[in-house]
């Protein structure tokens, strides 16, 4: 029998670690598959904190197809763009390129320094869809651990994204709060580099080392297959590491004059609406794509429409698990477990910067989003942060930094690091989901440590 009311209070948060416990030893100790280890938990946990079963449905329906509409397009899109990027030899020359420019030690610090880059205008998961087939190369060319080029970007690609303007989540804390966007963007922007820093680079390098000490290895089973493939219907011509950067280019500058140019211009320019329309996300994938057919016509022997086939063949999987991922996400939203975490810790002494940072990453933890989790964040601490004695801007950087780690299995973005670099979920939480706390303590104490100097740095104050 349910009471007709969901559980609250502490019960709550025993609910949450038992259902992340679950999940995890389901997908990993019982080896069941991710997507249907995903729905199963959602609905477990939705029945153990008393919601109507009418709503469980809803609520898992509504979470995955909320998931799948924000990100579906683009990833399939995204595949696409890689497949064409292999099937002409691209992937191979823009790796050639890196190692000649970096060497192979110190390719990792390329890769972090190219996500930092392509993620203040690209949404996470898209930087991850392109950049995997060229990772998995240089990882099978170098012998560096994957894990090492998977921490590497999806860091230095959700520090910027979670801290650097014009993202949407530091748009939305700097509006909650209401703090000057210039001062706020030049103490983010180092924030965010110096999280990139030791969670990325140096906390990826401890990994690769680890790998090697333990014999760790991982499979490119599928790169030589594919590459068999390609040799039997190349016609001879590769193409140059310039053409193939240019695929990668083509959806970021679209993007990037999406963010950018409505900034400079105003809303209410009558340039706005068009750019802002071949900005998006989703057209300016679509136009990589096409743009990816028509240059890669003479160094392929497949028809287009076939290397179209075969990524959308590839991507389905992919899609099924990142929506359940979003259904479970919803779940955990819905059973008020973050308010409850957010609202109990604000009555305790905490430090305030540490206190953002707690809060923002016990709701990121609780619902996935990051996103969401600094929104309702800015929105707990705002009348705090007004009161205090500690500048508002590096406020706003603590909680910034409280949404960039630990990634659970809730957020979708664990599983598209996990599915396209095609690592263990055991190697997702090393890389991704450590990685990124690492990279969020490392600015919380960056940001203490400008605290203490607020007075004489300049707009602190």
């Amino acid at each position: 029998m349910f009471s007709g009311e969901m559980v609250t209070g502490p019960l709550l948060i025993g609910i949450f670690i038992l259902a992340i416990a679950v999940l995890l030893v389901l997908i990993i100790k019982f080896k069941l598959n991710a997507f249907v280890a995903l729905l199963v938990t959602a609905f477990a946990t939705g029945i153990l904190v008393n919601m109507p079963l009418a709503d469980i449905s809803q609520t898992v329906t509504d979470g995955f197809g909320g998931t799948l509409g924000s990100i579906g397009m683009v990833t399939g899109l995204g595949v696409m763009l890689g497949k064409f990027m292999f099937e002409s030899g691209g992937i191979e020359s823009i790796s050639n390129k890196i190692l000649g420019a970096f060497g192979e030690k110190k390719s990792p610090y390329a890769v972090a320094v190219s996500g930092f880059i392509t993620g203040i205008p690209v949404f996470g998961d898209v930087v991850y869809i392109m950049f995997a087939p060229m990772l998995r190369t240089l990882a099978k060319k170098t012998g560096i651990s994957m894990v090492n080029f998977a921490c590497a970007i999806s860091v230095a690609t959700t520090c910027t994204f979670a801290l650097v303007l014009p993202t949407a989540p530091p748009l939305a804390v700097a509006g909650e709060l209401g703090i000057e966007i210039g001062i706020f963007f030049f103490y983010a922007l180092i924030s965010a580099f110096v999280g990139m820093l030791v969670g990325g680079i140096i906390y990826g390098a401890w990994l690769n080392k680890q790998d090697i000490k333990h014999n760790h290895t991982y499979s490119f089973d599928d790169i030589d297959l594919e590459a068999a493939e390609e040799k039997a219907v190349s016609t001879g011509l590769r193409m140059g590491a310039g053409k193939a950067l240019s695929i990668l280019l083509v959806p970021i500058v679209l993007i990037l004059l999406g963010s950018f140019i409505p900034l400079i211009f105003g809303e209410d320019a009558a340039i706005t609406p068009f750019i802002k329309f071949i900005g998006g996300k989703n057209f300016a994938m679509l136009a990589g794509v096409i743009y990816a057919a028509v240059i890669s016509r003479k160094y392929i022997k497949k028809k287009a429409t076939d290397i179209m086939t075969e990524a959308a063949d590839q991507v389905g999987l992919i899609l099924l698990i990142t929506g359940a991922g979003g259904a479970f996400g919803k779940i955990l939203q819905a059973t008020g477990i973050a308010d409850y975490v957010a609202g109990s810790l604000s009555q305790f002494s905490i430090p305030i910067l540490i206190l953002c940072f707690l809060i923002a990453q016990i709701i990121r933890c609780a619902q996935g989003s990051t996103t969401v989790a600094l929104m309702t964040t800015a929105a707990i601490m705002s009348s705090t942060i007004a009161t205090s004695t500690v500048s508002p801007i590096l406020c706003a950087i603590a909680i910034c930094a409280g949404g960039i780690g630990l990634s659970l299995p809730n957020d979708s973005g664990f599983w598209a690091i996990s599915r396209f670099f095609k690592i263990s979920v055991p190697d997702t939480i090393r890389a991704w989901t450590i990685g990124g706390f690492v990279a969020g303590v490392t600015i919380l104490v960056f940001v203490s440590i400008l605290s203490l100097f607020q007075g004489f740095l300049p707009g602190l104050m």
